[in-house]
């Protein structure tokens, strides 16, 4: 990455599955990324509401507040409405036509998924957002 702001960037990993948040955390890291982590939706918005970062991967499917409940959260809150979100679905949970775009959904990756993929998904997301700054 060439911009020092990808330097500083700090994203949130939300998933309930703990191998899932390794595995994106430490590819995040090895990015350079700063990582923040949560297991479910209700711990990532508190979070939020805490430390704003910027950008959120997050599962759809989990125990609690779902990654769509966050999303949709997230776009009604206007200190949050500006932070991307990649959500993360297994393939056989997919989002009905125009969920993504009302919560502000950015990207949507399949799992299974290729970390490496999903860094790229993430650079590209970082890089439109400080375009559009």
């Amino acid at each position: 990455m060439q911009n020092q702001t990808f330097n500083t960037a700090r994203i949130l990993v939300v998933d309930d599955e703990a191998h899932i948040v390794q595995v994106v955390a430490l590819k995040l890291r090895n990015a350079g990324f700063e990582v923040e982590a949560a297991s479910d939706g209700d711990e990532a918005f508190a979070i939020l509401k805490d430390h704003p970062v910027d950008l959120v991967v997050t599962d759809l499917q989990m125990p609690a507040m779902s990654g769509l409940e966050l999303a949709t959260a997230m776009a009604a809150d206007p200190q949050l409405l500006h932070i991307p979100i990649l959500m993360l679905t297994a393939r056989g949970h997919l989002l009905r036509e125009g969920e993504a775009d009302s919560a502000n959904i950015a990207r949507v990756v399949h799992k299974p998924f290729s970390p490496r993929a999903l860094l790229s998904e993430v650079e590209a997301l970082l890089e439109r957002k400080v375009r559009v700054a």
